[in-house]
């Protein structure tokens, strides 16, 4: 029987996936290593294995132990696998800036979970480093994995991550493009494929906010490059043991905006469902396409699934609301928007002051009128304001259909909402729209400045 005993031997050997639509404008062949087919959905279950193995090898953990890691989720995933076939506890700090997918699956795990500011330096004691480390020295058999300087980290990828893209390549791959967080997976990766082939170019992928392009540029740790940003698994404020400057040929920086969309593209146009740094390393790759030659072989790393951001960068009113998307609001979109969706009208029949209570009531100005459920007209507030002042003793039993106005436009529930400006005037005040499930809706000026 071709079985394995405990999920964590599933590990490694994922899949490379020739990238088609998303690369058309490249001359040569680009591949993606597909990391989301470990069992913890991430590149990071390499690493996680190794410094827990590692961790046992030399006597830092003992059975029934607390695992304690500063994450920004994929390492504590990793760790809470390899705890939960081994018998360990886990304590996880991440930092407010991650997901909340993220953080509901590591207390799927049962870990414990601690949320630290994003915006304090890595030396402060609230950080999400310090947290970490105070805890492991106040934990009796308990420790601090720290994948930034743990080497076992990139010993993982040098081990595995590293070997199987040259066998999968057939020795031919030419460039290696990585997302850069602790550093492990691009400084081991390359340091297995620089000694079969010198000549294969290593590029990270660094976002705006971290300090790793500059450092390796000039050598100068700058702290005025540090500043808050959205990208999630890459850049970072400290430089960790495990990045190793002199195995990577060059930085590209790629902003949150464009990390965002590619990730989204990724899904659509390949089906591949990836986190933010996947759309931020194949995001760096079309920026520096100019510089590859049509026999190049490229292979990117994507580091993890796109489950964990589905509130973040696959959410359209997240993408919308930090500019990441140029927003045509259409009139379904304001529907959606709308708290409530009642459809409210009035009989012709009906009398004049009941249709003005009506207004009153519900706190509206205007209404469509009906004769047996079909539209026949329309009334407003201002009209039956208009009329009871004209005749402010005989207006109680005067029919709603004596003074009502034309019926307020028809649109299609597709229709931009700058194209209202031909319906909606000074005169009338609203249209009426159907949606996919036959339900009608009326959209006022209202609707229309509170979606703005």
């Amino acid at each position: 029987m071709d079985i394995k005993n405990n999920v964590l031997e599933t590990i490694g050997n994922t899949p490379l996936i020739k990238l088609n639509r998303t690369v058309a404008s490249v001359s040569c062949l680009v591949l993606g290593k597909v990391e989301t087919y470990n069992p913890g959905h991430s590149i990071k279950d390499r690493m996680a294995l190794k410094m827990v193995e590692d961790a046992e090898a030399n006597g830092r953990i003992k059975p029934g132990g607390t695992l304690i890691e500063c994450t920004s989720g994929n390492t504590g995933m990793g760790i809470a696998l390899a705890a939960a076939v081994k018998g360990y506890k886990c304590i996880f700090t991440t930092s407010d800036k991650q997901s909340k997918e993220k953080i509901d699956m590591l207390k799927a795990f049962g870990a414990e979970v601690i949320v630290c500011p994003t915006d304090v330096r890595p030396d402060d004691p609230r950080s999400y480093y310090s947290i970490a480390e105070k805890l492991s020295k106040e934990i009796p058999n308990s420790v601090w994995l720290n994948q930034y300087d743990n080497l076992a980290n990139r010993q993982a990828h040098y081990e595995s991550t590293g070997p199987e893209i040259w066998q999968q390549t057939d020795g031919k791959i030419t460039h290696l493009i990585v997302g850069v967080g602790t550093g492990g997976t691009i400084s081991g990766t390359a340091k297995y494929l620089k000694e079969q082939n010198p000549g294969i170019q290593i590029w990270g992928i660094d976002t705006y906010g971290s300090v790793f392009k500059k450092y390796h540029e000039t050598g100068v740790f700058d702290e005025k490059e540090i500043y808050p940003y959205i990208t999630e698994g890459i850049g970072e404020d400290i430089l960790p043991k495990n990045v190793d400057f002199d195995l990577i040929d060059y930085f590209e920086k790629v902003s949150d905006r464009d990390g965002a969309i590619m990730a989204r593209r990724l899904a659509r146009e390949e089906g591949i469902f990836l986190g933010y740094s996947g759309g931020s390393a194949l995001a760096g790759l079309l920026q520096l396409q100019d510089r590859l030659k049509q026999d190049d072989v490229v292979v990117i790393i994507f580091h993890d699934h796109g489950s964990r951001y589905v509130g973040k960068i696959f959410n359209d009113e997240w993408m919308h609301e930090r500019g990441f998307l140029d927003r045509e609001l259409r009139v379904r979109d304001l529907i959606e928007n709308k708290s409530d969706n009642l459809f409210l009208a009035v009989d012709k029949d009906q009398s004049v002051r009941s249709v003005l209570g009506i207004m009153k009531d519900k706190d509206i100005s205007q209404m469509p009128v009906t004769d047996n459920a079909t539209i026949v007209g329309s009334i407003t507030e201002s009209r039956l304001l208009n009329f009871i002042l004209e005749n402010p003793v005989n207006n109680t039993e005067k029919k709603v259909s004596d003074i009502m106005g034309a019926p307020f436009p028809l649109v299609a529930d597709d229709i931009a909402i700058k194209d209202l400006n031909r319906y909606i005037t000074k005169d009338v005040p609203a249209v009426v729209t159907k949606d996919r499930s036959d339900n009608m809706h009326i959209i006022t000026q209202y609707d229309i400045i509170q979606a703005i």
